[in-house]
């Protein structure tokens, strides 16, 4: 993600239709106030369908106007958001792409299943509807009944305006315990060495470990259902609950029995069937500045996003975390998925996360600013620590025809995955200070192969000797 400020909280998925409830009564609602605030933006958003896995929900409550929700091409079809609080609503706006709803409702809910029909039409005409309504809860959707044109719906933004919506938990600030202070950027080169020094990383070894799951406990803690759907790696425990403690107290999918850490990263769906990665994943830590003696281990606790589901085609090429993007047989730098991969392939996705720490929060609201990247090599003044640099690398079991392959989060180009540090603190220390400070291309063990004088970090059964 190249742009902060974009939150991550706009993680959404789409979910199977549920039927309509309450009446088609059109309420007499009073004039919207000047003081009502926009309530959704930003918001949790789920939905009864997305085009082409092209238009999630997410985009039309993200304040952006080159983003859009679309459903697909059949009635009835609906979008709600979670104001995260009970809430008087005063207003919704509906702006409209060109493919619009002819007849729809606006509805209320205290618990997203009893709804109440606050607004009703069978004349809908497109364009920027702005809707004076009157009715309170927590959640709000747009429930269509008859498609204006012979395509889906599709809204541009969905806006609703109103008071009293009940404030979130917490600042979204993780203060480290202790902080990291007195760090400088590091500029020192290390010295030469005989055979060079040519690698500083080790890997992590982790295989599915939860499937189909639309938590995120980073982006939606506490909100089970609120994320779109998430393909976890690592603990075995991690949902929406999920906790440092929590998270130390699970089991692990990784070779290493010392890392619990949660990764996770939307789920590839092909159709509509999920497609998951086979076998242990490549998850590799590295140095991503230039003097790999001075990266520490991260602290316990600390969690980040890498990557934006709602990055464009260019902002997902142009990200300073993007390795090789996608890539099948010979076909690679694809920054969305290829046309087709020859059979019997694997489409492989390959993406570096920050490696500079502000030393200060374990998170921050938007969970990605307490990190960045390295600028030429050196962490900045604002993020001096350097901490291992993650890099994913996923193989998926899906070749031939790509037409149908998508992601739960949109196109390709909306790949991100998150990181919650769980590592055992010995165990992640050794192989930082072993492999990344002492300049070697370790395996999950802290080996070495081509400098097996070396030893390894880690005994026979993966653990500190």
């Amino acid at each position: 993600m190249t742009q902060p400020a974009r939150s991550i909280r706009r993680l959404l998925a789409p979910i199977a239709a549920a039927a309509l409830t309450g009446s088609l009564l059109v309420a007499v609602a009073p004039s919207a106030q000047a003081v009502d605030t926009l309530l959704s933006q930003g918001r949790p958003a789920l939905a009864s369908s997305a085009e082409n896995g092209g238009a999630p929900a997410v985009a039309a409550v993200d304040g952006r106007p080159d983003t859009r929700w679309g459903s697909t091409w059949n009635d009835p079809q609906w979008l709600r958001v979670d104001l995260g609080g009970t809430a008087t609503i005063s207003r919704v706006v509906l702006q409209w792409e060109s493919a619009y709803a002819r007849a729809f409702q606006i509805q209320t809910s205290p618990d997203g299943t009893a709804w109440t029909t606050v607004y009703a039409t069978t004349a809908g005409a497109g364009g920027t509807q702005s809707l004076a309504v009157g009715g309170s809860g927590r959640y709000v959707r747009m429930y269509g009944t008859q498609r204006g044109t012979g395509y889906g719906y599709s809204l541009y933004e969905f806006q609703v305006y109103g008071t009293g919506q009940a404030p979130p938990a917490g600042d979204g600030y993780v203060p480290a315990d202790p902080p990291v202070t007195g760090v400088l950027p590091s500029t020192a080169v290390p010295p030469a060495t005989d055979p060079p020094t040519t690698h500083h990383e080790f890997q992590a070894n982790c295989s599915v470990s939860r499937t189909n799951l639309p938590d995120d406990p980073i982006v939606f803690p506490k909100l089970p259902g609120a994320s779109h759907s998430h393909t976890f790696l690592g603990n075995t425990t991690t949902d929406a609950h999920s906790t440092l403690p929590s998270l130390q107290g699970g089991g692990t999918s990784c070779i290493t029995p010392g890392d619990k850490t949660g990764y996770w990263m939307p789920t590839l769906l092909n159709g509509d069937t999920a497609v998951q990665p086979v076998g242990r994943q490549v998850i590799y830590y590295k140095s991503g500045v230039l003097d790999h003696r001075s990266v520490r281990p991260s602290p316990p606790g600390l969690r980040y996003v890498v990557g934006s589901p709602v990055a464009t085609r260019d902002e997902f090429r142009n990200a300073p975390g993007a390795v090789e993007g996608w890539e099948c047989g010979d076909s690679a730098f694809n920054w969305d998925f290829p046309a087709s991969c020859p059979a019997g392939t694997q489409l492989n996705i390959r993406y570096q996360a920050p490696s500079c720490w502000d030393g200060r929060h374990l998170d921050t609201p938007d969970h990605v600013s307490h990190m960045a990247y390295p600028v030429l090599g050196v962490c900045p003044a604002g993020h001096p620590v350097a901490v291992p640099m993650i890099e994913f690398k996923m193989a998926f079991p899906v070749s031939g025809n790509m037409a149908n392959v998508r992601l739960s989060s949109g196109r390709g180009y909306s790949f991100h995955y998150d990181f919650y540090n769980a590592w055992d603190a010995p165990t992640l220390a050794a192989l930082v200070r072993h492999c990344i400070n002492g300049g070697l291309q370790c395996d999950p063990r802290g080996f070495d192969l081509y400098k097996p004088d070396r030893g390894a970090a880690l005994n026979e059964n993966y653990e500190l000797r």
